[in-house]
């Protein structure tokens, strides 16, 4: 009897290590060697790649489906009419595939700019909740909970009647996008920006419009000291171009002190173009630059309706914006300095404005 259960046991263990039919070892247990793609059960290849106007789903294909449609439906009869019997208007452009490609990757990237914003960490959660940052949601680890300043920002949240949820460490790496979170984060309502229209009509009739326009400043934070600055003198709001300009992140929030809910952000596709727009609507422009020609406190325009364009630190008005100004302004300085920052010169410049606002109505 032991020697059969010794056998079964050596045979048990031959047979653990062969896959199902013995197929793939050999007599001896060893792993049967591969044919190289040559056997009877080898892989059938899918061929060569097709090109990009084949490939279900690709922008090419999609781009080559919508013109084929085109050209069918022009093919039709009275395609190219309406009912009433006029010819169709055409968009200049319309049947060409790159344009849409470019809006559609447009239209992208303007989703991923409305998309909340996640504040990670205590420190800059707590200090956002602090400042009344609008926002939709706090979410916190079991094990962070027991933090003081973890428990101080769920006390705030609670207040604000802000949702607090409960999550998982690996649920937070996925939201942040892996940024060092220390257990607790907060995501952020997306900034509702205005139609550069909206701020002329922001302050009643009896005070002139006045805009502040920003030309290449990117830190949120002088943005937010800005529109406190504005807000803080009268301005009518704040334009801020779509692209390479700062946007109202939670940096802006906490650095405007809450007047971003009590001043309006307007955002334009092209900043020359609307403040073209604006000065066919009787609005002067004046460019704060330190090559200007005019000291900021002898502005003419000042108590008339009026754009002021602020540069960036350091490279200033661009030339396209500079051309378009009425005037160029600048803050006398000591030699010594070069530059200064773009709130600080902001603010210089909007008391300037008040001021003299302020002697014309007298």
């Amino acid at each position: 009897m032991s020697a059969r259960n010794t056998g079964g046991s050596k045979g048990a263990k031959k047979s653990q290590g062969r896959a199902p039919g013995g197929g793939g070892f050999t007599k001896s247990g060893k792993p049967r060697p591969g044919t190289g793609g040559h056997g009877r059960q080898k892989l059938e290849g899918k061929g060569p790649t097709p090109p990009a106007e084949m490939r279900p789903g690709h922008p090419a294909q999609r781009a080559a489906a919508r013109a084929a449609a085109a050209k069918a439906a022009a093919g039709k009869p009275g395609a190219g009419r309406p009912a009433s019997g006029r010819p169709a208007s055409r968009t200049p452009g319309a049947d060409r595939p790159e344009p849409a490609a470019q809006d559609r990757r447009g239209e992208r990237r303007e989703r991923r700019d409305d998309a909340p914003e996640m504040v990670a960490g205590r420190n800059p959660v707590v200090e956002s909740l602090r400042a009344q940052v609008p926002a939709m949601a706090l979410y916190v680890t079991s094990r962070a909970q027991e933090d003081e300043r973890v428990a101080e920002a769920v006390q705030l949240a609670a207040g604000a009647g802000i949702a607090v949820l409960e999550t998982s460490m690996f649920e937070l790496d996925r939201l942040t996008d892996n940024a060092v979170h220390q257990g607790v984060a907060l995501r952020i309502r997306p900034y509702e920006y205005a139609h550069p229209e909206d701020l002329l009509n922001e302050r009643s009739r009896q005070v002139p419009p006045l805009i502040v326009a920003l030309d290449g400043v990117t830190d949120p934070r002088n943005l937010g000291a800005i529109v406190r600055s504005a807000a803080a003198f009268g301005a009518s709001g704040v334009l801020v171009p779509a692209r390479r300009s700062a946007h109202v992140t939670a940096g802006a929030w906490k650095a405007s002190a809450g007047a971003l809910s009590r001043l309006p952000v307007a955002q334009c596709s092209n900043l020359t173009r609307t403040v073209e727009a604006y000065k066919q609507k009787g609005l002067f422009v004046a460019g704060l630059d330190a090559e200007g020609s005019v000291d900021v406190h002898e502005m003419t325009i000042a108590d008339g309706p009026m754009v002021l364009i602020v540069g960036s630190e350091g490279r200033g008005l661009s030339r396209i914006v500079a051309s378009a100004c009425d005037m160029l302004v600048a803050i006398p300085m000591s030699s010594g300095m070069e530059s200064l920052n773009a709130g600080i010169a902001t603010s210089i410049a909007l008391y300037e404005i008040a001021t003299a606002r302020a002697r014309a109505t007298r």
